[in-house]
């Protein structure tokens, strides 16, 4: 298993649209919705070679029944993108090289 995202890899029903090593990558939702949705998460620098991890969900609705789509999931997709978001940040945490 490779240990590095390159853009077109998929990842569940994601596809890597961009990478920027250490920094970002974006991912491009391969499910069938009503609309076309990203989940991007970005890497930036705090003191201390720590890092701050962001994410951020966009999703373009197509017609009427996406945006019913999205606003009638709104808080099912919040509860889904922060634990994912913990569970990416707690699996950093566990690999990252011990202080001295």
């Amino acid at each position: 298993m490779r240990e590095h995202l390159r853009e077109g890899d998929v990842v569940d029903f994601y596809r890597v649209e961009a990478v920027e090593e250490n920094a970002l990558v974006r991912f491009r939702v391969e499910m069938k919705l009503p609309g076309a949705g990203w989940v991007q998460f970005e890497a930036r620098p705090l003191a201390d070679d720590r890092a701050r991890l962001v994410q951020t969900v966009f999703f373009a609705p197509r017609g009427l029944f996406g945006l019913l789509y999205w606003y009638v999931l709104y808080a099912a997709h919040r509860v889904i993108f922060t634990c994912m978001l913990r569970r990416i940040a707690a699996e950093a945490e566990n690999h990252s090289p011990p202080k001295p």
